[in-house]
């Protein structure tokens, strides 16, 4: 009898996703349904983006560099220099959106059995990129009592072990908000000091902090050369998800070899994206100011109606465009499929991510939610006018 490999039985279904089909149904019964399960954002993508694409004097659409136009990397080296990032166009691979950068840096610089820490919850995405590459993940648990801080560097230092080749971290984090302080990142990048560690850094929203400053891995001295990976990604920064361009940065240059020789096995990232990241590269610094405060205001209208809400337990995120929160239900994987096969609220409903989906320590997160406040503000009211009532009539709500 034929059997799929066991990375195919292990791999999970997406934690933003899988109750899609559920969210089709709802909608072939003439349900409107708000997506807030994942981070596609409703903001408009960059004009001069899609011009630069429309306007290409292209007569046949050739492979590029293996690493991405030299061109690319180019105004891509300049934007990292203008966010004091100093790296040069010979430390970047372009990727095809930052889940191959993800994949790529774990691929080079760990084997298979090797284990990587990352902060609990973490983006549900890091498990299947671990199972690919046959890695373990190990969580460190940050809980929402606390905003989702990292727990203190001796409670890290007790996850190291002798197959511990790598720290990953997302900041902004994705799903819990949280912006890592500049503290924070220096316990983490001494502990990689201590035990020869990777820093591996997934910093896609780096442009979305609303109170604290951005901190990049790769702001932190002389020590980030060697340990830290940036992983990034056009995606959220412009609104431009479908391009599926990211980046792999590093100044090490034994993983920057490693990385494009997996990169070669690829051939290419996207043509016409690179075109699309090149008009994006020249945007004025100033593109973000409105993005960030649109993106301030839903958040903070999305954390006062949770917070409004009997039962809800929501800490302000101080980045990105999620909220991890409690709900006073039974299950939350069993309350969003509810939500989408049996409620509706004025011909409405919403889709959200049960919060199982972004941990690796068994039954944590299912009484918890994340939710990315990439709707305009109109859309946010309505989604969490039809919350608040499915919550008062939901048969497993818990106090």
């Amino acid at each position: 009898m034929l059997t799929i490999s066991e990375r195919g039985r292990a791999m999970p279904l997406s934690p933003y996703r899988r109750l899609a089909p559920y969210a089709e149904a709802a909608k072939a019964r003439g349900l409107t349904v708000y997506h807030l399960n994942i981070g596609q954002p409703d903001i408009e993508t960059p004009p001069a983006m899609l011009e630069a694409v429309r306007n290409a004097d292209i007569r046949v659409l050739e492979y590029s560099h293996g690493a991405g136009h030299p061109s690319y990397r180019r105004k891509l080296a300049t934007y990292y220099q203008r966010a004091g990032i100093n790296v040069s166009e010979d430390e970047i691979i372009v990727t095809t959106g930052g889940s191959e950068a993800i994949l790529f840096a774990l691929l080079s610089c760990l084997n298979p059995g090797d284990e990587v820490l990352v902060p609990e919850p973490f983006y549900g995405a890091y498990t299947a990129f671990s199972i690919a590459a046959g890695v373990t993940m190990v969580p460190m648990r940050s809980y929402l009592e606390t905003g989702f801080a990292l727990p203190p560097v001796q409670e890290l230092e007790q996850h190291v072990s002798a197959r511990t080749r790598a720290v990953l971290i997302c900041n902004p984090n994705n799903p819990t908000g949280h912006v890592y302080s500049r503290e924070e990142l220096e316990q983490v990048l001494a502990l990689c000091e201590r035990h020869g560690l990777y820093l591996l850094a997934d910093e896609a929203y780096r442009e979305f902090c609303y109170e604290k400053p951005f901190v990049s891995a790769l702001h932190l001295g002389p020590a980030a050369a060697e340990h830290v990976v940036l992983l990034d990604t056009i995606s959220k920064r412009y609104s431009a998800c479908g391009a599926r361009l990211g980046a792999l940065v590093t100044k090490n240059k034994a993983v920057h070899d490693a990385a494009f020789r997996f990169a070669q096995m690829r051939i290419s990232p996207p043509g016409l994206a690179q075109l699309m990241g090149e008009a994006a590269a020249d945007l004025p610094d100033s593109y973000f100011d409105h993005t960030k405060a649109e993106y301030q205001a839903r958040r903070d209208r999305l954390v006062q109606r949770l917070q409004a809400m009997p039962g809800v337990r929501c800490p302000m995120p101080g980045g990105a465009f999620y909220v991890l929160c409690r709900l006073p239900v039974d299950s939350t994987e069993r309350f969003a499929q509810w939500l989408l096969e049996e409620f509706d609220h004025k011909g409405q409903t919403v889709m959200m991510s049960p919060a199982s989906g972004f941990y690796a320590t068994p039954g944590a997160g299912l009484d918890e939610v994340r939710l990315a406040y990439v709707l305009n503000l109109t859309a946010l009211d309505a989604a969490m006018d039809c919350l608040a009532h499915a919550l008062e009539v939901y048969p497993g709500r818990r106090e």
